[in-house]
Order: structure tokens, then C-alpha cells, then sequence
């Protein structure tokens, strides 16, 4: 139930008028005056008319006081506002209602919520906007009490307060009771319509979304952008590309609208789609600030244009924290350690603040080298420092990058000692190195652990599973699929994509679905022809079947990538770079296919791993080896 407040808010004075003469005025009726603060443009206006009022008496006039109230709000001056409120006698509905929403807006929900308990406890009975003004960004616990209010009041299917109790359960993730409220409401409006809609999204029932989003009569910039959102933030980036094209036909889309489509073309790897996006926003006009710009930087980052999310981060007026994380994120993705290390600096000559997220994307970059003590002093600078305490996610990078450099008992000794308890990505981390260096003692010894706790998961099978496929132990690997099939496990299949023209082109080992098949075939027998002539010996060692040398053979030469870089090859212009996006780490076959190739093509040649970009160019690659 509700209760009144144990005490009222303290709040600060109202700011002193300035201390210039006031500007004159005809007449100092509280109607003119009144009409003056209607009509106020900027604060130092209010100020003058609120000195006048009170020069003239008129500061406790019911309809000057209100609109006092309702004008400091709207000029960001919530105290003095609240100020005002307190001092008034005996306040009715209409003043409770304008204070309630004003804080509502301001995302002051508790002070709010005391301001209505307040007002119910001077038995001042709220209307159907109190009620909407007091739902608005309130917490799923608060709502549901606010429900049953509502109920007792009988203002539960007024459509506004109905609207904001289905945005209040949205929200909190109560999905069925948001959709009750919904279908029985008399009317539908846009807004009541968007929040069903954002809370399918929020939650990732993307297909739910969907059918209520293409039932929609209207919609405005907001709905759109909730569904191409919800495509771009749960792995659907085709689909948020696709939604965004026919949005372009209807609405002009909103700097809301170009981060999510451009974390979407990131996602894939669009290039070309990026650029056009880039393009609209310049040719449009549109203001480069912050979240566009650092949008752009990801984008290009994930497109492997290190080039152009450098133009783009030097470009960037009042770069803040955020801008200065992405930059060193995508240096870090790309193996630039020393660039990472300088931006990092570079902050802290700017006086720019690092976050979390500063340090895991410097930890990335030492991980990525192989820079071991200077990731140690990073690390250890966190606390000493800088004050921050380490994460789960910065404890991984450590794990990351000393079981990369080979010492894999010190990071199983930094995990066992970690001062949180190490999570499944952790594990997982530590017995990828493991795999990676081909220790199958330390991996079963680990696998023995998490299973004796209760914590292996899929990966921790599958890796385990791959450690003994390398090593061939076939009676190894035949337990691990048992052990995945009794546990509802499947591994994830490779998967590369290539963007030409403005289209994504997918494939799969061995893939024969795709339309130019036959040429992409061909293609890939004459790269076999250069790569025997280069002396080139397929690394069989890697196959993870029990299968004869042929088979091993020809099981390599058609991975995903392989069939991806011979379609680049046969679908763009001679010299010109191809990049490729792959799902899953690439392997050292692949790896020294594509130095080959771009070494004969004279191609440049971009794939971006599951962990890190690789710069293939003259036959040799920007990682060192080293991935």
C-alpha cells in the first residue's frame, strides 16, 4: 500500500532574479503577466517576469504561481520549480499533476513517487494524467501498486493511464500481462502501440514485433527505429538493413535510427552499405555528434576500414570517453597496440577520464600482441591509479593474454585467484589457449573441474572436443560427442560472408546453393594451381574427423572462406581489396591460404575473425602469426 512520506524533499532556493533592471510592462495584471511567462524564450526572461510578479504581488496568484511552476520546469530548473510548489497553499489536483510530470520527465521517479504519495495523504484525489505523469520510466514493483491504484480509482481503461501501465509492464519484462492490458483496451494509440512493440523487442521476441509493428495504421520515427533496433541488437542485421531501406521510402530516419542500422552493417561487414549510410548523413545534413560519429567509428571498425574510423574519430567535435573507448576498441581489433597504447595517452593528456571500457580495449590490444608485462602494468594501474576495480570482463582479458603468450599455468593459477568467481567465458578463454598450444593435460584437467562443479557448458565440450581431433584421439573425441549428445550440444558451423555491390553473400563449407557455385568451383581449382606452384602443403593436421588424406584434403579446400575469397575474386575488379567476415576463429590452413593468395592476386585481402581482423597483403598478414 501506499503511505505518506516520513518528510518532505529539501530542494535548493530559486535562483535570484538578475540583478539588471526588469524589462517594462504596459500592464502587471496577473493575466498579463501570466501571458508574459506563457511566452517566456529563455530563462533570464522568466526570471525578469517572476521579479515583477513578486515587485507587484502577484507571486501567490493561483494562475502566476502555475505557470511559474510549469515554466521553470521546461526550462531545466527542477528545484526551483519544486521551491515553488512548497510554498504553495493548500495545491490542487492541476499543480500536484504539472510538479508529478515535471519530475517524471526529468527521470526523478522516487521524488515523484513521494509527491503523489504526499498529494494522496492531503486528500487530494488524482486524475487520469496525475496517474500516466506518475507511471512514466516507474519501476515494474512501483507500477504494479500504481495498477491496483488505478483500479481502486477507475481510471484503469482510461486510455492514458492504460497506455503507460502497458509501457510500465514492457518494460519490466512481464510480457503476457503488457499484452493482456493491450488487447483489451477500447483504442490503440501510436504510443500504446510502440510500447507493446518495444517490449517484444527489448525482450527479443523479434517476431511478435514484427507482426504488431506491419499491423501499425501509422507509424512515426520512434516505432521504426524500435524494430530496426531490435533486429540489429539480437543477430538479425539483414533484417535491420532490409526494415531500414523501406523506411527510407516513408520517413526520414534520426541519428537513433543511423547507430542501430550501422551497428547492423558492422555486424556483416557492409561496407559499402556503411559508406552509403555515411553519405546520407553528410549529403542530409545531418549533425555529426557523438553517437553518430562514434557509430561511424564502429561501423568502419567491423568493416575493416581502419582508415576511414580514424577520418572519421579525428573529425569528431568534443570527442568525449565514449568516442576515445571505440577508437582504442577497433585498434585493439585490429592488432595496433602501439596506436591503442598512444590514444590512451592521449586521453590522459586531454584529461579525459578512462572507464571500464578504457582497459579492456588497451588489454585487447596488449592480448593481441602478445605484450604481456605491458598488459600486466595496465592492469595493475586500474586500481593503484585510476581507482577502478577490475571486472569479470577485464580478469578474461588477462586470461586472454596470458594464455595466448603460452603461459598457461600462470593463467590457470590468475583464475583459481581470480577475486570473483570466474564465469563461463573465462573457462572458455582458458581452454581455447589450451587448444591453441595443444596442452591436453592442463584442458582435461580443466574440464574435470567444471564438471565436478556444475559448470561446464557447449563450449567447454566442443573445445575439448576439437583438443583431441587435433591430437588424434578419435577414442577422445567419440566420448566428447557422446557427452554433447547426451547434453542437446551441436557445434556452430563455420560461416563466411563477403558484401559485393550491396549484397551479402553467405557460405558454408562446402556450400554449392549459391548461384554462381559452378564459376565459384572453378575459381577454386585454379587457386589450387597457384597454390602447387608456391609449393603449398594443406595442414590435413587440423581436420577434426577420422577421415583418410584425400578426404582431409578435400575437406580444407572448400571452407567458408575459401569459397568466399574465390566469389571476391571472380565478382570485383582486378587489385581491389576483399574482405571477408567469418564467424568462428580462422583457421591456420585457411590463414596461410589467404597469404598465398593475396601474395599471387596482388589483393589486399581483410577477414575478420570471431577474435581479431587480419590484414593479408604480399604474403604476409598484420597479425605476425599470431592469433
Amino acid at each position: 500500500m501506499l503511505s505518506p512520506p516520513i518528510s518532505t524533499a529539501t530542494t535548493r532556493s530559486i535562483p535570484p532574479p538578475p540583478s539588471s533592471t526588469t524589462t517594462h510592462h504596459p500592464s502587471q495584471s496577473p493575466e498579463t503577466l501570466a501571458s508574459l511567462i506563457t511566452t517566456s524564450k529563455h530563462i533570464r526572461q522568466l526570471l525578469q517576469i517572476h521579479a515583477a510578479a513578486i515587485r507587484h504581488g502577484h507571486d501567490n496568484h493561483p494562475i502566476v504561481n502555475f505557470k511559474l511552476q510549469r515554466s521553470y520546469s521546461s526550462f531545466g530548473h527542477l528545484d526551483s520549480s519544486l521551491t515553488l510548489f512548497n510554498r504553495t497553499h493548500n495545491p490542487n489536483v492541476f499543480f500536484y499533476t504539472s510538479i508529478i510530470h515535471a519530475h517524471a520527465v526529468d527521470n526523478r521517479h522516487s521524488q515523484g513517487l513521494q509527491l503523489y504519495i504526499r498529494m494522496i495523504s492531503q486528500d487530494v484525489e488524482p486524475n487520469e494524467f496525475t496517474l500516466s505523469g506518475i507511471l512514466k520510466n516507474c519501476s515494474l514493483e512501483h507500477g504494479k501498486t500504481l495498477h491496483s491504484h488505478a483500479i481502486k480509482l477507475g481510471f484503469d481503461c482510461n486510455m492514458h493511464v492504460r497506455t503507460s501501465l502497458v509501457d510500465v509492464y514492457s518494460r519490466g519484462g512481464h510480457l503476457v500481462s503488457a499484452r493482456q492490458l493491450f488487447d483489451t483496451m477500447p483504442e490503440r494509440s501510436l504510443v500504446s502501440l510502440t510500447s507493446m512493440i518495444t517490449g517484444y523487442a527489448k525482450h527479443s521476441d523479434l517476431v511478435n514485433a514484427r507482426v504488431l509493428f506491419d499491423r501499425m495504421p501509422e507509424r512515426d520515427v520512434v516505432c521504426w527505429n524500435v524494430m530496426i533496433g531490435g533486429y540489429a541488437k539480437y543477430g538479425k542485421p539483414k533484417e535491420a538493413l532490409t526494415l531500414f531501406r523501406k523506411m527510407l521510402i516513408t520517413m526520414n530516419p534520426n541519428e537513433f535510427t543511423f547507430v542501430a542500422v550501422l551497428s547492423a552493417c558492422g555486424q556483416l561487414g557492409a561496407l559499402e552499405s556503411g559508406k552509403w549510410i555515411h553519405s546520407y548523413v553528410n549529403n542530409n545534413r545531418i549533425r555529426m555528434n557523438v553517437h553518430v560519429g562514434t557509430a561511424l567509428i564502429d561501423m568502419y571498425c567491423k568493416c575493416g576500414s581502419l582508415e576511414d574510423a580514424r577520418m572519421v574519430f579525428d573529425k569528431l567535435k568534443n570527442k568525449d570517453v565514449i568516442a576515445y573507448n571505440s577508437m582504442i576498441a577497433a585498434y585493439a581489433m585490429h592488432g595496433c597496440c602501439q596506436e591503442a597504447l598512444i590514444l590512451f595517452s592521449e586521453m590522459h593528456r586531454r584529461r579525459t577520464r578512462p572507464t571500464d571500457i578504457s582497459f579492456i580495449g588497451i588489454l585487447n590490444a596488449c592480448a593481441h600482441s602478445g605484450l604481456v608485462s605491458i598488459g600486466k602494468g595496465v592492469f595493475l594501474s586500474m586500481k593503484s591509479k585510476h581507482g577502478i576495480e577490475p571486472s569479470i570482463e577485464h580478469y578474461g582479458c588477462m586470461v586472454n593474454l596470458l594464455g595466448r603468450a603460452g603461459y598457461l599455468e600462470t593463467a590457470y593459477g590468475f583464475v583459481k585467484n581470480m577475486k570473483v568467481d570466474p564465469d563461463p567465458v573465462i573457462w572458455g578463454t582458458l581452454l581455447d589457449s589450451c587448444s591453441v598450444h595443444g596442452n591436453v593435460g592442463l584442458a582435461e584437467e580443466i574440464v574435470k573441474f567444471l564438471v565436478d562443479h556444475d559448470l561446464a557448458n557447449s563450449g567447454t565440450y566442443i573445445l575439448l572436443s576439437n583438443l583431441y581431433a587435433a591430437n588424434s584421439d578419435w577414442a577422445g573425441v567419440a566420448r566428447m560427442r557422446m557427452m554433447m549428445k547426451g547434453h542437446g550440444v551441436q557445434k556452430e558451423p563455420g560461416c563466411s560472408s563477403i558484401e559485393v555491390r550491396n549484397t551479402v553473400h553467405e557460405f558454408v563449407a562446402g556450400d554449392v546453393k549459391h548461384p554462381n557455385s559452378k564459376e565459384i568451383y572453378m575459381m577454386l581449382e585454379e587457386i589450387n594451381g597457384w597454390l602447387k606452384s608456391e609449393g603449398y602443403r594443406p595442414q590435413t593436421g587440423i581436420v577434426l574427423h577420422d577421415i583418410g588424406m584425400m578426404e582431409r584434403e578435400r575437406s580444407l579446400a572448400v571452407h567458408s572462406e575459401k569459397l568466399a575469397i574465390a566469389f571476391g575474386l571472380i565478382s570485383t575488379e582486378a587489385r581491389s581489396s576483399i574482405k571477408i567476415v567469418k564467424n568462428l576463429r580462422v583457421c591456420s590452413d585457411c590463414h596461410e591460404v589467404t597469404k598465398l593468395i593475396s601474395k599471387i592476386t596482388r589483393r589486399r585481402i581483410v577477414v575478420r575473425d570471431r577474435n581479431r581482423f587480419h590484414h593479408f597483403a604480399d604474403g604476409s598478414c598484420s597479425c605476425g602469426d599470431y592469433w
